[in-house]
């Protein structure tokens, strides 16, 4: 361990220079993991928003699958009808 870190983390009180008050120092640990923790912070934000685009993608391209489904699927049926009426006529006429 570096002994000049612990010796700032050891240190209680320090005066101000400029207003002559005292106050306590941030002990450099709690700086550095205030850092390190904006950091993560912006970082899980950053990929939640990536992650929130490619889950919109992905539902939109769901969206033109089920539109296609859905154009196939009346395609056959209306051929299914097509199909019957041929066929009513056909046994009709037999």
């Amino acid at each position: 361990e570096n002994p000049q870190l612990s010796s700032l983390e050891n240190t209680d009180l320090t005066f101000s220079e400029g207003s002559q008050s005292l106050h306590k120092p941030e002990p450099l640990d709690k700086v550095l993991n205030g850092d390190v923790l904006s950091t993560l912070k912006v970082t899980i934000f950053f990929k939640l928003s990536e992650r929130a685009a490619m889950d919109a993608s992905y539902v939109e391209e769901l969206d033109g699958i089920l539109k296609e489904a859905r154009t196939i699927e009346n395609h056959l049926k209306q051929k299914r009808e097509s199909l019957k009426q041929r066929f009513a006529v056909i046994t009709n006429t037999l």
